[in-house]
């Protein structure tokens, strides 16, 4: 398996698929590469070099004790970005992906990359504070952590309800889409997942955001019930130089039937525009 290995050590898999113009994709919370699959493929069909890693503690990279932090993680991004010698890039990040992004962004510049994508993403900050009243209350996380903490194979299955938006009324339910959620949610070291809860609620990426001075696209759907998009996408493209806001109507968290469709097209033409 391709990996690379960070300045802890930390082996990190990664997928590269294709030639061409590079997109770096970065997964959500508790996923891994896999979760991107179809718009690797697309992306590569289309003339471009997708790639995607497995975040530390997930999937087929390595589990390390420490390091289960945004900055570490923004760090790793960094080392693939860097050891590929990718230029001209477009990073995709969904939701913790895409708070992995901004930090890269904030922390390492925009020298290599062109563009980016924020896709259901977690920035600006989720939880709830005095100067953030509108989040969402921390007592909703402390209830993700119990579950990863307790029957997590349990939780992960039932979190995959939501996600999807199965749970909406005239949903059209995928069984395997759910059990995929759940497999790939159970590669993930239970310290790493864990760990990840406090880094996706909390990390407040303001000056990540005010910082960024290439183009991005920030899409999110209106019926996320996993990272509200009041608190999350509005926020952030007023707080991006240059942002393009694409709201899905009625669209969950995870891509899925119509939306993933639709974020696909839209995808493409920030790309090549």
């Amino acid at each position: 398996m391709p990996t690379i290995t960070t300045a802890d050590g930390t082996r990190i898999f990664y997928k590269d698929w294709g030639s061409g113009r590079p997109v770096v994709f970065s997964h959500g919370w508790p996923l891994n590469a896999d979760a991107w699959d179809e718009q690797l493929r697309l992306l590569a069909e289309n003339g471009y070099r997708a790639i995607a890693h497995d975040r530390r503690g997930h999937g087929r990279s390595d589990q390390p004790w420490t390091g289960n932090d945004m900055d570490t993680y923004a760090d790793d991004l960094a080392a693939l970005i860097e050891h590929l010698d990718l230029r001209d890039a477009i990073l995709v990040g969904h939701s913790t992906g895409g708070g992995e992004v901004t930090r890269y962004l904030g922390r390492h510049g925009s020298a290599r990359v062109a563009k980016a994508v924020l896709l259901g993403a977690v920035p600006p900050v989720m939880v709830r504070s005095e100067k953030n009243p509108e989040g969402t209350p921390i007592e909703a996380f402390d209830g993700i952590r119990a579950g990863v903490d307790g029957d997590r194979s349990q939780f992960y299955w039932d979190l995959s309800e939501s996600f999807y938006g199965f749970n909406r009324p005239g949903a059209a339910v995928s069984e395997g889409a759910r059990r995929a959620f759940w497999l790939w949610s159970m590669q993930v070291g239970v310290k790493a997942a864990y760990d990840c809860v406090e880094q996706f609620s909390e990390t407040d990426f303001t000056e990540d955001l005010t910082g960024i001075d290439i183009p991005v696209l920030v899409a999110h759907g209106d019926d996320d019930q996993i990272v509200p998009i009041q608190d999350a996408a509005l926020k952030t493209a007023e707080l991006l130089k240059d942002a393009t806001l694409k709201v899905y109507p009625g669209a969950p968290h995870g891509l899925y039937g119509d939306f993933r469709a639709a974020f696909e097209k839209d995808l493409l033409e920030f790309i090549r525009a």
